[in-house]
């Protein structure tokens, strides 16, 4: 199995903004690449993608570095600033596993940030070194996410967390539709990640997920769907392998080509990695 998002931090070395507030203690600690070999060689997970955390091309180094360092992390979705004029140059000279890039476009308060003519010409230079571009959208951003995907067929995309579904208010629109809109968009795939932190972090039940996840199963189809577990966010509400359990049910109709293509090819594919889960190009 390959886990298409994961995290690594220390807030002793560096600030995380997002990791404010009481509600966030209990994940406000070093979680280091040790941590990392320990969940995902309980849970059978032979490589993973890990994600920037915060705006720094400092971080994305060290990421870099990390991963060319630890077999068991395939590959790297880095931050670079977008709106930089030379940011073809900056992907450029980043060395290492790099597969893909993201930035935090939910914290941004312009739904429409995406669209911005510096981000889309930073978003063509993603597309032309051959790298993957993450979305980390909140609902009403989806709109401009499809507008990407429209102008940009190149760019590979990745939805991460399916856009964040309102699972704990257990509302439905206008997710629903802005999701099934990007995702008639085929340069666009989603990651099945993050959901259990947007249900009731505390007596959450599969059923809580499974209209959601049948919903991206529908309109993506299992083809354009990979598994990522969204550690150490996700031990707000799971443990790693409470979530990777709850991912394998929600999947159980498809067939076993479909869900090796959920939990190890899809993964593949859209990251550039061989059958190792090493990164093999950025093509």
């Amino acid at each position: 199995m390959i886990d298409a998002h994961h995290h690594l931090w220390d807030p002793g070395r560096r600030e995380y903004p997002w990791l404010a507030g009481a509600a966030l203690d209990p994940i406000r600690r070093p979680y280091t690449v040790d941590d990392l070999r320990a969940v995902t060689k309980a849970a059978g997970v032979h490589a993973t993608v890990l994600v920037q955390t915060v705006s720094s091309a400092e971080e994305t180094a060290e990421f870099l570095a990390t991963a060319a360092a630890e077999p068991v992390i395939a590959g790297v979705v880095g931050w670079v600033d977008l709106t930089a004029p030379d940011v073809a140059d900056r992907l450029a000279a980043l060395d290492g596993p790099l597969v893909g890039v993201r930035h935090q476009v939910e914290a941004e308060p312009d739904d429409d940030w995406l669209l911005r003519p510096e981000v889309v010409a930073g978003l063509s230079a993603v597309a032309a070194a051959g790298l993957a571009y993450d979305l980390l959208v909140r609902p009403a951003q989806l709109p401009a996410a499809t507008e990407v995907a429209l102008r940009l067929p190149g760019l590979r995309l990745v939805l991460d967390h399916a856009a964040k579904p309102p699972i704990a208010a257990g509302e439905w629109e206008p997710w629903a539709s802005g999701v099934a809109a990007l995702a008639a968009r085929e340069n666009v795939v989603c990651k099945l990640s993050g959901l259990v932190t947007e249900a009731e972090w505390s007596g959450w039940e599969v059923g809580h997920l499974r209209r959601y996840v049948d919903h991206v199963l529908d309109v993506f189809g299992p083809q354009r769907l990979l598994f990522g577990s969204d550690w150490p966010v996700c031990e707000l509400a799971a443990s790693y392998e409470l979530v990777l359990d709850a991912a394998i049910a929600l999947t159980g109709s498809l067939s076993d080509a479909e869900r090796l293509g959920v939990f190890e090819h899809n993964a593949r594919a859209v990251y550039g990695l061989d059958a190792s889960g090493a990164t093999s190009s950025r093509g």
